[in-house]
């Protein structure tokens, strides 16, 4: 019982070097190996890819196929969004995506997400969901460029080029 009062005081177990303390037991219970980490990328990256496809044959289901599709689809897209957490971890993925240079990005991507899912389903029109759907696939992809060094501003510079 004494342990039990200690622990929940948040005092250190007293020289117990066999029983670690409830924060160090929460940190190894947290913390992912780097195969782990990996592992758990791939996982979530490729489910993330099969419901996105799936999607794409539930739209042709007759009647409800579209409202399908849309949830589906924004389901897989915030999977691949989660895969980028095992690699980095949730707070310092958060940090990034609020980071100055990405910041107008995820709140793209967030809105696209969030306007999909109401078009579909409180607006009940689904040209507009498919319109957000193609949206999110742009939000997603400048996104993703904001994490390689100066990819955005080439895109920029030759579609600029393209136009002149």
């Amino acid at each position: 019982m004494d342990k039990l009062k200690k622990v929940l005081s948040g005092q250190e177990a007293g020289g117990d070097t066999e029983d670690p303390g409830v924060l160090e037991r929460a940190n190894q219970a947290t913390t992912l190996a780097w195969g782990s980490r990996v592992k758990g990328f791939l996982v979530f990256f490729i489910l993330g890819l099969l419901i996105s496809l799936l999607a794409t044959f539930m739209m042709w289901i007759p009647g409800f196929g579209l409202a399908v599709f849309v949830v589906f689809y924004t389901v897989g897209n915030i999977c691949v969004l989660a895969s980028i957490m095992f690699l980095v971890g949730p707070w310092r993925q958060l940090r990034t995506m609020c980071a100055r240079e990405r910041a107008l990005a995820t709140i793209l991507v967030l809105v696209c997400l969030a306007l999909t899912l109401c078009s579909a389903y409180l607006w009940t029109n689904f040209t507009l969901a498919l319109i957000f759907c193609f949206l999110q696939v742009l939000a997603f992809t400048w996104y993703g460029l904001s994490y390689l060094p100066f990819a955005r501003e080439c895109i920029l510079k030759f579609c600029s080029s393209c136009c002149c």
